[in-house]
């Protein structure tokens, strides 16, 4: 009643003391919230409360205390040191109230010197400091780690050499969720260096999602790491597309390695390939020794070239092959002269198979020849 009447803070601070030397902690609590509003008799009374062994009743005291109208941020902090020393099961539950009224930096301190990873994260963020929250989860992955946070957490990074920390973490510790977390990190990360880093360790299967989306960049590295993949999966309708939609790889290189392949269709995408680089009897002696007669018709058209079209006929004749012999006659025929084809058939018995492509060159220049006739009518006439 006194000290209520001195109403001063001197009276409150000798009056509490003499309280708690008699232990009487509810009436030094009333003396106490006389006090705590005042920043500068703060740090005084939690010594005297710590070094008496009473935590338990200042942790109360700065609990009733926070409720009151002129609470100021110093109780807000000194509270949640007391959680971090004392009761860490409380400090997450009081740090999600009040985190924006604690002095952060003085709360990292303490959570790291009190070894509460989570806290420490929650507070890093709320700081936005997330190079350093990434660091601590990825430090102390056994308690602080969670795959969503961290998925937010490592995008806000602004160190980009955390992200490739972050990969070489999840491979050694959540190899599965790879693919997830390259997905988010995509439009900041180097995908050459990345592909690099997966090939050295020989885990590129993990990232196969990855790669399939990274393919919309034509990288060179993904591609031919994509590629690569594919040719180990014998997926060769999965190769056919890539190497038609993202043409940013060394293709003479590809289709070296698969002209040897022991499957067919991937020797059939090596002679695609030579088609796409121009090197048509390459192509054609690939499809001739597996017998892909079609494909080297397909060839010889493309490549618009007499000699390589003529050679292909002289290969089905001397192969004794006339159905195919009359087949490239219908692929070729824009490309091979009469004269040569005529002479062949002539020459092995094959008028026959030539037949069909005579009567269309015959119709052919009839139409020409008609035409003539007619623009020649009309010259006359004029």
């Amino acid at each position: 009643d006194c000290g209520r009447k001195a109403n001063s803070t001197a009276v409150w601070r000798d009056v509490h003391g003499a309280c708690i030397a008699e232990r009487e902690f509810r009436l030094a609590q009333i003396c106490a919230l006389h006090l705590i509003v005042h920043a500068e008799e703060l740090e005084p009374m939690i010594r005297l409360y710590e070094a008496g062994g009473h935590v338990d009743e200042l942790c109360t005291l700065l609990e009733n205390g926070l409720g009151l109208e002129r609470a100021h941020m110093g109780m807000f902090t000194e509270l949640a040191v007391l959680y971090c020393k004392y009761r860490p099961t409380q400090i997450m539950d009081h740090l999600k109230l009040y985190w924006s009224r604690v002095n952060i930096p003085k709360v990292i301190r303490a959570c790291e010197a009190a070894h509460l990873w989570p806290e420490l994260v929650f507070l890093y963020v709320h700081y936005d400091e997330f190079d350093n929250a990434a660091q601590t989860i990825i430090a102390h992955s056994a308690d602080a780690w969670e795959h969503a946070s961290f998925k937010d957490i490592i995008v806000k990074a602004s160190n980009v050499e955390l992200y490739y920390k972050a990969l070489r973490f999840y491979l050694n510790e959540q190899p599965l969720l790879l693919s997830d977390l390259l997905a988010v990190m995509m439009p900041r990360i180097d995908h050459t260096r990345v592909v690099s880093m997966f090939v050295k360790s020989d885990n590129i299967p993990l990232i196969k999602p990855y790669l399939v989306s990274a393919q919309a960049t034509n990288n060179k590295a993904v591609n031919e790491a994509f590629n690569d993949l594919l040719i180990e999966e014998e997926d060769f309708v999965g190769l056919r597309n890539s190497i038609d939609n993202h043409d940013n790889f060394d293709a003479i290189g590809l289709a070296q390695r698969l002209e040897k392949h022991e499957l067919l269709e991937f020797r059939r995408i090596a002679a695609h390939l030579y088609n796409q680089a121009k090197r048509w009897r390459q192509s054609l002696t690939l499809s001739k020794k597996d017998k892909l007669y079609k494909d080297a018709m397909t060839t010889a058209r493309v490549s618009g070239s007499v000699e390589i079209a003529e050679d292909l006929l002289r290969y089905f004749v001397e192969s004794g092959n006339a159905a195919c012999f009359s087949a490239c006659l219908f692929t070729c025929y824009d490309i091979v002269r009469s004269d040569v084809v005529m002479e062949l058939a002539w020459r092995h018995g094959l008028a026959n198979e030539a037949m069909p492509y005579f009567i269309n060159l015959v119709r052919e220049y009839q139409v020409k020849v008609d035409h003539l006739v007619e623009e020649v009518g009309e010259l006359k006439v004029k």
